[in-house]
């Protein structure tokens, strides 16, 4: 785990440092920047292009990861790299000409609810493109296991150039339409950049022919296309869906607190930038054992850093919003604990996506995403319509719960392995102890000195106890390097 470690920390600042920013765009920025419409439209153009980027460039940010260590020479390797390049050409340019076909009838469907979003309807094509050929150029750069630079333009790029670009409306240098634009035209200069930077770690010669695996490659590729796109479903038909039921203020309700819950994730988000890479490389050498290593150590390591995230946010939301000073975003409490439950369950599975879509048990992960996106598009319909933003929350809370259990038990039946020992139900007792002992207790004084204090306070009893207990190797091996005892 030494390069896993090492990679992941610095890949955890740097998101940390994003999602810093990122809060200070989505809290305060945004919400009064930017009108609450435009804020809604914003997120529904994002998350929509967010479901079709795999569907764009042929799931072969995948592909990538997958199949490059299996082949051994340089030749070889350039022969895939430009194969990966090339083939969601053939995507992209016939669904180009049907989309410029059938423009009008797609922006009437899309714009039913809310006339604000036909204009920028073919945004949501040009956005998923770059936002596709990004994580391509960004395998590039995972293969030669070089993780931190891709993860700094990914995650601080685009969230730098909004802060300015919000600034920008606000002292009415650009107009809150344009800002629409400027934000996919943002995308696609991350991309370039991310492409710049792929080709100095390793730029292939360009060898127009497909490899002799092609057929293996290319039925790799088509299922987790579809399973990349219904993950994406998963991550966006709530934001997606919103508009079509709800007014797209709601859109920007709702963001809010996804966002608030999402930081829960970061610690995987930062890990699997170099554990995928180096679980598909054991996978192709069958080092079951060392999969298995990471499997329960990235389980129990992700699970205690998301459970500080946890508590830290949960136990401070209402005055997290009293900060924000919106009453109309504060709908979102219910939606930060439900989908930080979610998101604690993600983290307990460890490498366990990447098990699935790296070893030959890769097509039972599209019928899981599958049957997921199915089932949370239906959910969510009906929840909506019954609960508003709440009941999308639940619908995500609820296909998480069920299908990331068969997950475990899937991978269990198959390659006997499961992530969870002692320390699992060690350290989800910490949790829920310090989260009942500290959820009802108000304090009296102004919402950020409430915030510090109570911070404090969880963090040093939270990290006292996982140290004192040593529920995760790695966690005390971190602390003991960075604070002398």
């Amino acid at each position: 785990m030494g390069i896993v470690l090492k990679q992941s920390f610095t890949n955890t600042l740097i998101l940390f440092l994003g999602f810093a920013i990122g809060g200070i765009n989505v809290l305060f920025i945004y919400t009064h920047f930017l009108h609450e419409d435009y804020y809604g439209l914003n997120t529904f153009l994002l998350s929509t292009a967010n479901i079709l980027s795999p569907l764009m460039v042929l799931g072969m940010q995948h592909t990538i990861i997958k199949f490059f260590t299996s082949f051994q020479t340089k030749y070889e390797q350039d022969q895939f790299l430009t194969s990966a390049l090339v083939m969601p050409l053939f995507i992209i340019i016939p669904l180009g000409f049907i989309g410029a076909y059938t423009y009008e009838s797609i922006a009437n469907w899309l714009s039913v609810e809310n006339a604000i979003i036909k204009p920028y309807t073919y945004l949501i094509f040009l956005t998923a493109i770059f936002i596709g050929y990004f994580e391509v150029f960004y395998s590039f750069s995972k293969v030669q296991y070089q993780s931190v630079f891709g993860n700094f333009i990914k995650e601080m790029f685009a969230r730098i150039c909004a802060t300015f670009l919000l600034f920008a409306v606000h002292f009415k240098w650009i107009t809150e339409e344009q800002f629409i634009y400027a934000i996919t035209i943002v995308y696609g200069l991350r991309m370039v950049i991310m492409m710049m930077y792929a080709f100095t770690l390793y730029k292939p010669e360009f060898i127009f022919k497909f490899p002799k695996n092609s057929r293996e490659i290319l039925s790799y590729s088509f299922y987790i296309i579809l399973a990349g796109s219904a993950s994406g479903i998963l991550l966006d038909i709530d934001k997606f869906m919103i508009p079509q039921l709800e007014q797209i203020a709601e859109v920007a309700y709702y963001a809010v607190g996804i966002y608030i819950a999402s930081v829960i994730a970061i610690p995987s988000r930062a890990m699997q930038q170099i554990i995928n890479p180096l679980t598909a490389k054991e996978l192709n050498n069958n080092n079951l054992k060392e999969v298995l290593s990471l499997y329960k150590k990235s389980s129990i390591t992700l699970l205690v850093a998301g459970g500080l995230l946890f508590l830290l946010i949960n136990l401070n939301i209402q005055d997290l919003y009293g900060l924000i000073n919106k009453p109309e975003y504060a709908v979102g409490g219910m939606i930060v604990l439900m989908i930080s439950i979610s998101e604690m369950y993600k983290l307990a599975l460890g490498t366990n996506g990447a098990i699935l879509t790296n070893s030959d048990h890769y097509r039972v992960f599209f019928y899981f995403s599958i049957a997921m996106a199915l089932s949370v598009i239906f959910l969510n319909k009906w929840l909506i319509e019954i609960l508003g933003i709440d009941g999308a929350a639940l619908a995500t809370l609820i296909v998480v719960l069920v299908f990331s259990t068969i997950k475990i038990i899937y991978i269990q039946v198959k390659m006997n392995m499961q992530p969870f020992t002692t320390k699992t139900i060690a350290i989800l007792t910490v949790i829920l102890v310090l989260f009942f002992a500290f959820y009802f207790i108000e304090l009296p004084f102004h919402a950020l000195v409430n915030i510090f204090i109570k911070s404090i306070a969880v963090t040093i009893i939270y990290t006292f106890t996982v140290y004192k207990f040593r529920i995760s190797e790695d966690v005390n091996g971190l602390i003991n390097k960075y604070i002398p005892r």
